[in-house]
């Protein structure tokens, strides 16, 4: 049996199974929670706590219920957020046995249309702890589609058209949402649940521990882009300074010898020869031969 409440801005509902209720509160307004705290007695901290933007999972355990806030991943990689407020939003759990609370400021689809039949407030919650753990697959696979890319344009393409905006964006993202994962994963361990739920949260807890070391690769393999794209960058620098200074070598001794020449002095005999003209560009032609013969025998050309 459902009631469902609708207001300017809150919504709420409220589900009654066999053995507990679930009532299901999103973006509450002030009063709807001081109503459901006063009637279920729930801390004015911990309500506190679950109004606030970007509060870290936590969970406490309180004599006649236990609070829990876990968040859940609802941004997209290519919208280039960069705090876990931007990146996650959060879901509080107010349960015990024959209750269970759940407020949310945004809506998530996991929550709506549930239709197992549950037969106790900690399976619904394994249930939905393990939704919020697979929220976190998808922006995965995005990174790591976006690793790839980065890499091929890098060592195949031109490294010019790697943008260095994104490529920040991307080692950010990754780097908040692992240690989001590592806070998560803390949580986990804190929970206790009965035999017949103990299974399915140890599997969210597995598959946690597995996201957070794929998290942590693509952190790696991100510092080792970017490391790699400053090192071609440096190489390139260096390519154009090394051709600056061949051409340099080249036209330096040219140059003396042209300036030479070129002031015009009186007495210079080498002005009057008749094939002083052809006799320096010989000896330019020379020097230039000499000096890409030592190059060549260097190795540098």
């Amino acid at each position: 049996m459902t009631h469902q409440t609708n207001m300017k801005k809150s919504s709420q509902k409220t589900i009654q199974f066999e053995q507990f209720a679930w009532t299901d509160i999103c973006q509450p307004d002030r009063e709807s929670l001081d109503s459901i705290a006063e009637q279920y007695q729930l801390d004015y901290f911990q309500i506190r706590d679950s109004l606030e933007h970007g509060h870290l999972p936590k969970f406490e355990k309180q004599p006649k219920y236990n609070f829990l806030i876990l968040r859940a991943f609802t941004s997209t990689i290519k919208q280039g957020a960069t705090t876990i407020s931007e990146l996650t939003n959060k879901i509080a759990f107010f349960y015990n046995g024959s209750k269970i609370i759940t407020i949310h400021r945004s809506p998530f689809p996991f929550l709506e249309n549930i239709k197992t039949d549950f037969s106790k407030t900690e399976e619904l919650m394994v249930y939905l702890i393990h939704k919020m753990v697979e929220s976190y697959q998808p922006p995965l696979v995005e990174l790591d589609k976006q690793i790839d890319m980065f890499e091929k344009t890098i060592f195949l393409k031109d490294h010019s058209k790697v943008s260095l905006k994104e490529l920040y964006f991307l080692k950010t993202q990754t780097r908040v949402t692992k240690k989001l994962l590592q806070v998560f994963q803390n949580v986990l361990q804190q929970i206790e649940v009965g035999e017949t739920s103990r299974t399915a949260l140890q599997d969210s807890k597995d598959s946690l521990l597995g996201l957070i070391l794929k998290y942590d690769e693509i952190v790696e393999n991100a510092n080792s882009l970017l490391n790699t794209y400053h090192s071609v960058n440096a190489q390139r620098s260096n390519d154009v300074m090394k051709l600056l200074t061949i051409f340099s070598a080249f036209f330096l001794p040219l140059t003396f010898l042209a300036g030479i020449y070129g002031m015009n002095f009186e007495n210079m005999p080498e002005l009057k020869w008749k094939s002083g003209y052809f006799s320096t560009l010989a000896v330019m032609a020379v020097t230039a031969v000499v000096i890409y013969v030592w190059f060549r025998r260097k190795k540098i050309l």
